[in-house]
């Protein structure tokens, strides 16, 4: 596990971890997709909100996820 600036271990997320192995239909977070792009989360809804990602959806008031297919379709055009 890598440490973080305080000392303390960060764990990766299964998702980010195992993002080849997700299906198509699978959908991720921001802080996955940020992650996949190197940027923050802040940086990420930025991105979306400007077209530089893909269109996110909104499953429930609080939360907004990426469809892995779509996400993985954009990355391979960078």
């Amino acid at each position: 596990m890598a440490k973080a600036s305080d000392g303390k271990e960060k764990r990766i997320p299964d998702a980010l971890r195992n993002f080849d192995q997700l299906p198509d239909s699978a959908n991720v977070g921001f802080d996955i997709a940020a992650a996949l792009c190197g940027v923050s989360v802040t940086t990420a809804w930025r991105m979306a909100r400007d077209g530089n990602l893909p269109k996110p959806k909104r499953i429930s008031p609080r939360r907004t996820v990426f469809n892995v297919g779509e996400l993985r379709a954009h990355l391979a055009t960078l």
